[in-house]
């Protein structure tokens, strides 16, 4: 009995350092997994739609990618919008990073009418865009120098709108980006989330950037992003 208390002791101690060291432990939170895999499912569905023939050839070319797999906007005189996604950066011979966790949010006045739930891919194209991602807090349409576009369900060989932008945005969901369903939307990254995934210290520039942090839950994510 006495050395099975210490056997308990010294396992405890164990899980302890690989989170200081940054190693996520091997029950990885759900919630967090759940995400993660959803990311994967969402970034299938629009990178294999006929609607948009180029997005995996956009992404062989980025610098990252803001995946949001249920983007929810809803309501009817005040409509908001949110959801949670992952944001994803590419070496040129590192490959694609592990994913941080970031929250997505809006509130706009108008009609709305139901609710849309989408899938979207922000495929970043530009150095300038990933910065303003990993920043505390983007805003679409808060950055004048910054240049969104996005393309809905069914807008295939949209991709001469795209040509100079720095954030390219795919949805499945044609019309829930049109026009300025975008402006005021907002990035926070989820450092708290990031932190449950991967251990403490993680957060979304050492994750992204730095990659000093691994969870083998987000294997198969990287590995299909690595073969498009």
């Amino acid at each position: 009995m006495r050395h099975s208390r210490r056997t308990v002791v010294s396992l405890l101690a164990g899980s302890s350092a690989a989170t200081l060291l940054g190693i996520a432990p091997a029950h990885a939170d759900a919630r967090r997994q759940a995400l993660v895999d959803d990311c994967l499912a969402a970034t299938k569905k629009v990178v294999e739609s006929p609607d948009f023939p180029d997005v995996g050839n956009t992404l062989r070319r980025a610098r990252g990618v803001l995946i949001v797999p249920n983007l929810v906007q809803g309501g009817f005189i005040i409509g908001a919008a949110g959801g949670r996604g992952v944001l994803m950066s590419r070496g040129d011979n590192a490959g694609w990073s592990y994913p941080a966790f970031y929250g997505m949010g809006s509130g706009s006045i108008g009609l709305q009418i139901g609710a849309k739930v989408a899938e979207v891919l922000f495929i970043v194209r530009t150095d300038k865009g990933l910065e303003a991602l990993l920043d505390s807090r983007y805003k679409f349409g808060g950055e004048a120098s910054l240049t969104v576009v996005t393309i809905g369900g069914g807008a295939a060989g949209a991709t001469t709108a795209a040509a100079g932008a720095d954030i390219v945005a795919y949805s499945k969901a044609s019309g829930l980006f049109a026009g300025a369903a975008l402006e005021g939307s907002y990035l926070d990254p989820d450092n708290d989330w990031n932190q449950l995934y991967y251990g403490q210290g993680a957060r979304s520039r050492s994750i992204v950037i730095d990659r000093r942090f691994s969870n083998p839950g987000a294997e198969p994510l990287r590995q299909y992003l690595a073969k498009l």
